[in-house]
This record gives C-alpha cells, structure tokens and sequence, in this order.
C-alpha cells in the first residue's frame, strides 16, 4: 500500500511539474509572436503591435479562466454540440488526472496563441480598442466552442463509439492554428488593406522595420513550440511518455527545419534571392503542420510532412496578395493555410478516416470564420474597427499609444531633454 501511494505521489509531481512547464514554454511563444510581428512591420507601428501582444495575452488569461475555460472543459462526457456556459476554475473535475487549475494553466496559453495570429493579420491599421473587444468574444465563447466540441468531449473529438466523429488533432493545427487565422481572415476581409497597399500596377512590397527581430521571434517560437506539442502529451509517467515526449520534440524539430528549408529553395528558385520573411514563415508552417500528429510519424516522415506545409504557405501567401488580402505577417497562409494540411496529413500515420478530418476541420473554420465575421461586423458598425487615413500615415504609434518605439530615428524630430 505505501509503495502505491508513493508511486501514486510521484506520478502525481511529475504531472504536475510537466504540465506547468509546457505551459511555461508555450506562454514564451507570446514574446515570439510579439518580435515577429514588431519585425515585420514598419517602425511607426511597432509599440502599437507591442502593446497589442501584451493586452490580448492578458485578456486572454483572465476571459478564459471566469468564462471560457468551464465552457471548453465541462466534465461532459456525451458527444454533445452545445456546451454548457459556466464561469470559473474552482471546480474540480470528475476523475481528473490533474488539478483543474493545473489543466487550466496549459490550455490558456493555447488561447492566446490563436488570439496572437490575428493580431499580426491586422497589423497596422485596426483600432486597438476594436482589437481589445474582439480578443474578448474570441477567448471567452468563440475559441471554448470549438474547443469542447474537439477537446472537450463534445461530438467533434468524441469517438464513433461514443457517437463522435472521430476527428483527431493532437495538438491543435485546426483547433489552435486554423481557428485563429479564420478569425484573422474574416477580420480582414472587414478591415481592407493598408493603403497604397494594392493597385493597378499591382502589389507594393511594404518591407518590415526589424530583421534582427523577425529572426528572435522565429527561435522563441520554435522553441516555445516543443512546449505547445510536448506537453500535449498530457503525461510523463513511465518509458512510455517519456519516449512519447521525446519522439514529439524530434518529430516538432524536424518539420520546423524541413520547411525552413523547403521555403529557402522556392524562394531561391522563383526569386532567386534568400527571402528570410518567408524563410521564417516556413519553419513556422512546418510547425504548424506537424502539430496535428506529432507523436505518430517518423522523423523523415515528420520533415517531409514539415516540408509540405511550407510549400502550402509559401504559395498561399502568394495567392492571398493575389486576391488582396492583406496580410502583414502571413499569419492566414502559415497557421490557416498549414493547420489545415495538417490535420488532412494525419491518416497518414493514425487510423483515422480523411472524412472525418474534412468535416471536423470545415466545421471548425465555419464557425470560427462565421462567428468571428460577425462580431468584427458589429464592432465595424458601432465603434469602427480601422484607424482614419492620417493616423495610418503617420503610424499607429502616435494615434493609439502616443509612443514611438524608435523616436531618435524619425526624422524631423528632436528630444526635448536638454
């Protein structure tokens, strides 16, 4: 009996210790989104998509743990398709491996991620206030939704025994990536894109400010990323998820560096030039795509699939420019575009059937995409979600936070300390 109590115990702290960890790694991915972003886009903008990054993280934090995380995670066990709307952690969770405030911890750090790819899609011409108030829709009701129908025993997840679908994403490629790039699609579809952006002599190149950080941005978020996949293991008990977690990393490894590869040959072969912007953006791809099975393919497999994604993304971003949507960072293409590659690739390494992954992930981007659409409707019609013309021109630093990130650089202007 002391023995299994012990064993019990231990088990219980290595748990424990592994979940707030990963949610620890996954959490620094805000800071990665946060330099990405900043260096992408031009330096009028960058303490305003500063100041985004840390608002919708901490939103996020507090609208999905009194609303959001009790909708996604309800103790439900039927197959349902409408969740139950409660408020609050305090409760615990009928047979749960691990305290529900523990649980909570990992997956709100998931949320703000999905919320952190809409904000650079928008970069540079939507009202923070407008942002802040969609961050709040998103992270309370929009994402927990789609969420307990995934994760959270509703009929998406759910096994066919159990009367589910059977539709599998081990760490959210669609339930996380895609999810939020259909909030950032239907976003800018609303918003338009910058001025000057667009016109008949076709796409004007609007280069970012901060190479030196697009580049940190990219590392944080690969390494955030073992994390994000890793802990999605949910255990580390025994040789067995120990040899899981492990096999997640490598596997996580893999395709970042296979699409970071794959994005360096296109862009060399069609532009002839080492683009590092979409060289970031196909590692990241890559790590979008192999988040919906990281445990399951080998490590050639995990690269081929890696390399894959990023060939979906680098073409998207392309097509998107094509039809004018405007999309600062690529957000649309690398998370929407690569998150549903991904969970389309894994029949290839679970037995599950293409059908199910196809409905789950087009009933995902349909409500998502849907829903999102119209409160970025409502916000439009009320409060207005774009900043006026001159405030564009003159950056979104100066309009809506009155703080130039680089002020000794703008030309014209002089400090006032003596």
């Amino acid at each position: 009996m002391e023995s299994s109590l012990d064993t019990s115990s231990t088990n219980y702290l290595f748990n424990t210790l592994f979940l707030l960890f990963s949610g620890a790694l996954v959490m620094w991915m805000a800071a990665g989104f946060a330099m990405l972003e900043a260096g992408l886009v031009r330096s009028k903008n960058t303490t305003e998509i500063l100041t985004k990054n840390i608002l919708l993280y901490a939103l996020a934090c507090l609208a999905f743990q009194i609303i959001g995380f009790d909708i996604m995670y309800q103790g439900n066990e039927t197959a349902g398709w409408l969740p139950s709307f409660g408020f609050g952690i305090e409760a615990t969770a009928t047979g749960a491996a691990q305290p529900r405030k523990v649980d909570f911890f990992f997956q709100v750090v998931f949320v703000a991620t999905a919320m952190s790819i809409v904000s650079g899609a928008v970069a540079e011409r939507m009202k923070l206030s407008a942002f802040l108030i969609f961050a709040l829709v998103m992270t309370s009701v929009i994402y927990p939704v789609e969420g307990f129908w995934s994760w959270g025993g509703g009929f998406l997840g759910a096994s066919k025994e159990d009367g589910g679908l059977g539709f599998s994403d081990f760490a959210g490629s669609a339930i996380v990536h895609m999810a939020g790039a259909m909030a950032a699609l239907s976003g800018v579809i609303l918003l338009g894109p910058r001025r000057g952006r667009y016109s008949d002599k076709g796409v004007k190149p609007v280069p970012g400010a901060n190479m030196p950080l697009v580049a940190l941005g990219a590392f944080i978020l690969w390494f955030g990323w073992l994390g994000f996949n890793g802990g999605s293991q949910l255990s580390f008990t025994g040789h067995a998820d120990a040899d899981a977690v492990a096999n997640i990393f490598v596997n996580t490894n893999a395709a970042a560096a296979a699409g970071a590869i794959m994005a360096y040959l296109l862009s060399a072969l069609i532009y002839g030039k080492a683009d590092l912007t979409l060289i970031v953006n196909g590692a990241l791809a890559g790590l979008v795509t192999i988040t919906a099975a990281p445990d399951s393919p080998t490590p050639t497999l995990a690269a081929v699939f890696g390399a894959i994604g990023a060939t979906c993304a680098f073409f998207a971003i392309k097509f998107f420019d094509r039809i004018r949507i405007d999309d600062p960072v690529g957000a649309i293409s690398v998370h929407g575009v690569a998150g549903f590659v991904g969970v389309m690739l894994v029949p290839l390494t679970k037995d599950v059937s293409v059908w199910s992954q196809l409905i789950g992930a087009l009933v995902i981007a349909t409500w998502v995409f849907g829903v999102s659409f119209i409160a970025w409707s409502l916000l439009k019609l009320t409060l207005g979600i774009r900043i006026s013309e001159q405030d564009e021109y003159l950056g979104a630093d100066i309009s809506e936070c009155g703080l130039e990130a680089y002020p000794e650089f703008i030309s014209g202007r002089t400090s006032n300390i003596l």
